[in-house]
């Protein structure tokens, strides 16, 4: 490595959100060497929560999704080119098209993509879709444009909740199935995920819970599928929301520790080879890293969030330039949010980190509340429903290891809050989606098996 950690050559893998932060941060922290992105999709960094919201509801189109870049990286961007592995020992990234980039430092942000539907012959056929590239927004916006008689949503997770709430708005009947209890649970829980299905209800969506889909049917075209239950649902279009599969299969002859959730990395965003000793020349961001998080018993996070892949990014440019004593740990509490069948709901922390819940503010009745859950006496996480404003006060809460139940004196509790009551975080076996966060060291509520 270079005495001096601001030139070089560093090689970024991962040409989305968190690759382009990073290469316009390496830039801002005074980086002069030679900077190369190398991204397997043709297009410039592009954003993608727009493709699941106003892109499928003609506001806006696939196409002017671009992200806005802050500065000029000044970087050769490899565009439509898949990197097909790394060598350690010569310090090299591997292409398809045959070529090897050297680097002195890498940064590995491949992210991930949509799980595909698992018979390939049934994924083949005319209106069946995934969500995640702008291909897949382009394509999805014109199916419901036509107008089909019904939409089917396989799985019940934040994207495919937003799907069909989109369909409703556009006055679509669709059909969602989820094989775990109600929709969101994995990310939000018991309590919560039972309003999100009143909601889903109200606003006409034929929700199917606790039922696996089977089979899609349909002779080049899709025509319905097939559930666990017996019955037949007929639609002309159907879109598998089952989760992400992170992008590591291109490492796995690499020594480093990737696998399915992710590349584990330390708080400085350094990743571990495949024995868990820390690598000084190779850092992981954005959604395909899994990092210890002290506040979460420094179990391994994964998160599949927009404000994560930016702070991190940041985090891991800044350790890639920076001596030993100036690095920082990249400690950011996991935030997300979603607007959906006319609520806006907003998480801080890890709801799945948590073994009972109590309702703070508002009202399961009036569909304004925020909900705070706790693991073992201390919160560890809020959502809020219409309630946006009152995040930032949880946020501190759990930077600061506040007790659980929260105390006393929001405006509209002067009283104590209501009983704390069991989380329900299911296992994600039962999920059709997968949750958007991941902690995989233990579930707290769940006692380790010892084989």
């Amino acid at each position: 490595m270079p005495a001096d950690l601001k030139d070089g050559r560093i090689v970024v893998v991962g040409a989305s959100l968190a690759g382009l932060r990073a290469a316009e941060a390496l830039r801002e922290e005074g980086f002069t060497g030679s900077l190369t992105v190398v991204g397997d999709e043709p297009h410039a960094p592009y954003d993608r929560p727009p493709l699941s919201k106003q892109v499928l509801l003609g506001r806006a189109t696939a196409d002017t999704t671009e992200l806005p870049m802050r500065r000029d990286p000044d970087a050769e961007w490899r565009l439509g080119v898949r990197a097909t592995g790394v060598d350690l020992l010569a310090k090299q990234v591997l292409l398809e098209d045959g070529e090897s980039l050297p680097y002195d430092r890498l940064l590995i942000a491949t992210g991930t993509r949509a799980r595909p539907w698992p018979n390939a012959e049934e994924a083949a056929l005319k209106g069946v879709l995934t969500l995640r590239t702008r291909e897949d927004g382009k394509e999805l916006a014109e199916q419901l444009a036509a107008g089909p008689e019904r939409v089917l949503v396989i799985g019940a997770g934040f994207t495919g909740s937003e799907i069909a709430s989109a369909c409703r708005e556009m006055g679509l009947q669709v059909t969602v199935a989820e094989r775990g209890p109600a929709p969101l649970v994995g990310a939000l829980g018991g309590t919560l995920s039972k309003l999100a299905a009143v909601m889903q209800r109200n606003h006409g969506v034929d929700l199917r819970t606790g039922v696996t889909v089977t089979a899609l049917n349909g002779n080049g075209s899709f025509t319905g599928a097939q559930l666990s239950d017996g019955s037949h649902v007929h639609a002309d279009v159907c879109v598998v929301a089952l989760g992400a599969i992170r992008n590591v299969e291109w490492l796995a002859d690499s020594g480093l520790a990737s696998g399915p959730r992710g590349i584990a990395c330390d708080a400085g965003c350094r990743a571990f080879n495949m024995y868990g000793i820390v690598t000084d020349d190779i850092f992981v961001a954005g959604d395909v890293s899994r990092f210890p998080h002290p506040l979460f018993g420094y179990q391994m996070l994964s998160l599949e969030h927009w404000g994560n892949a930016v702070e991190q990014a940041e985090v891991a440019a800044h350790n890639m330039v920076s001596p030993g004593p100036l690095q920082r740990p990249h400690l950011a509490i996991p935030t997300f949010w979603s607007t959906q069948f006319g609520l806006n709901i907003k998480s801080v922390g890890v709801p799945t980190f948590s073994d009972h819940v109590v309702i703070a503010q508002g009202s399961l009745e009036a569909r304004r509340l925020a909900m705070v859950y706790g693991y073992q006496g201390r919160i560890t996480a809020a959502v809020t429903v219409d309630m946006a404003k009152s995040i930032d006060y949880y946020r501190h809460l759990i930077e600061t290891a506040a007790p659980f139940p929260p105390p006393p004196g929001a405006p509209d509790r002067p009283l104590a809050a209501d009983i704390p009551i069991p989380s329900a975080v299911p296992d994600p076996s039962v999920l059709s989606h997968g949750p958007t966060v991941a902690l995989t060291g233990y579930l707290p509520d769940r006692r380790l098996t010892v084989v």
